[in-house]
């Protein structure tokens, strides 16, 4: 079945919870199959981390609620236990209006019970008003019981047991306060696990904060995973045959994987090696060479604000990417990416270093955070996309492309309370970038389009390109 971890709202521990959970079990030799609601990028790196395996996204805003339940039911087929981790609140959806992509949307779709996360700091009696509101609120959802975080005392915690006596929901977790566990964070959320130097004691920790906190007896028999929904690919989501020829050699996709590049969802990469893509990981911070035979360049999100210093030293780099781009290299950046392929970067010290060049734009941070769905219209034709083609992606920066936008990517405005549209990213027929994050899980053809011009270039002389 598996077990879908809610918090009351956001800041309420429901990572940390989700986290000890994932970090006991998988101490157990378990395979253990996470995942994760909305667009997140860094919490799933932590549940990697715990368990060893890719945590996937469920966001029925960026694929489709068939893709969500398809993805669940795939990925989790093969594992002994599997663990939903939500976003903000139970109830918090995309728009504020419904709640729609929230945690509570998710658990309907799967049909998953809900481990409600509980904020106990300052509160004793109000917890079972607290509890009885989000058991009641909609009554489709399963409430398998609350975990109580930040518990003062055992004079706190005997209150809080009181007050929830009559409500008939059982308590299946109680963490106390925790100062031993902290896990850093910056402007765009937790710092991801490549750079905390101390992720194995802290796993540790948290795999011993499991153990001791939950009561597993109960939790076993949501966790175990007895795969209840019908592991068939929902029609709409079956790959139809695209004439796609074998491709020999496969066509070499270099993903840059560093500090600086990390956002990247495993259904874009597991759709561009099903689609016959050799994927080679390679670091625009240490690397001054692109790997051999590379036939196309695809830069995730991530956080180059903080490497700038670092992406501007490495000139070798630099000179490979903007010579393979200027080549006809096809090229696929998102966010992270544009701003490095952009003139310069200005940093969080708004201190100004020299990117690749390729894009006539300054990337600098702004005080403005930028977040939300968007739909997004191709302005031009793409590696990706055709002239007119609409795509549903996610923004999150806190930084600005600056200059004139004379070839954008695409005109954007949100998914929900549309605006005004706006010209947003970069194109060329060879490259494609943009702040705009997409997810092709359910859109094989992103995938497939962006291969097939990998392979092209790959068979073709390289040109200059301007």
């Amino acid at each position: 079945m598996g077990l879908i971890v809610a918090g009351d709202r956001s800041g309420v521990g429901k990572t940390t919870a989700t986290l000890a959970l994932l970090a006991a079990l998988s101490r157990r030799s378990a395979r253990v199959q996470s995942f994760k609601v909305g667009p997140d990028y860094i919490d799933p790196m932590f549940h990697r981390a715990m368990t060893g395996r890719p945590c996937y996204s469920l966001d029925p805003v960026l694929t489709s609620e068939d893709y969500v339940r398809h993805s669940y039911t795939i990925h989790s087929q093969n594992a002994d236990y599997a663990l939903v981790e939500g976003v903000m609140g139970l109830f918090d959806g995309a728009s504020g209006i419904d709640d729609t992509a929230s945690t509570a949307h998710i658990a309907r779709l799967l049909n998953l019970p809900v481990l409600l996360v509980v904020d106990c700091a300052r509160m004793s009696r109000s917890l079972a008003a607290l509890v009885h509101g989000y058991r009641s609120f909609d009554p489709r959802l399963k409430l398998a019981g609350v975990v109580l975080n930040r518990v003062g005392s055992d004079r706190h915690l005997d209150l809080l047991k009181a007050a929830l006596a009559d409500t008939g929901v059982p308590i299946l977790g109680v963490l106390r306060r925790e100062p031993t566990i902290q896990i850093p964070d910056r402007h765009l959320g937790l710092v991801p696990t490549a750079e905390i130097k101390n992720l194995g004691a802290l796993t540790v920790r948290l795999a011993e904060l499991g153990k001791r906190s939950f009561d597993w007896s109960q939790l076993e028999r949501w966790l175990s995973n007895g795969n209840s929904a019908s592991s068939e690919c929902p029609p709409s989501l079956v790959p139809k045959d695209s004439g796609k020829k074998e491709l020999d050699p496969k066509p070499r996709i270099a993903i840059a994987t560093d500090n600086a590049f990390s956002f990247y969802y495993p259904d874009n990469l597991d759709q561009l090696a099903a689609q016959g893509a050799e994927l080679v990981e390679w670091s625009p911070l240490s690397d001054t060479s692109l790997p051999h035979n590379t036939a196309g360049l695809y830069f995730g999100g991530g956080f180059p604000e903080v490497f700038a210093l670092e992406l501007a030293q490495n000139q070798g780099a630099i000179r490979v990417v903007r010579d393979a781009i200027a080549q006809g290299m096809p090229t696929y950046a998102e966010c992270g990416g544009l701003m490095y392929l952009s003139q310069s970067l200005t940093d969080l010290a708004e201190k100004s270093w020299p990117m690749v060049g390729t894009l006539p734009l300054e990337a600098k941070m702004a005080s403005k955070l930028t977040l939300g769905y968007h739909r997004a219209v191709a302005q031009s034709d793409s590696p990706l996309l055709k002239r007119g083609q609409t795509v549903i992606g996610h923004e999150f920066h806190h930084s600005q492309a600056v200059g004139p936008l004379t070839q954008p990517m695409y005109q954007v405005q949100r998914y929900y309370l549309p605006q005004e549209p706006r010209s947003e990213g970069w194109c060329l027929p060879h490259l494609q970038a943009s702040y705009v994050h997409l997810h092709w899980g359910d859109k094989p053809e992103l995938a497939r389009r962006f291969v097939e011009c990998c392979w092209q270039y790959r068979c073709e002389k390289p040109r200059r390109v301007r």
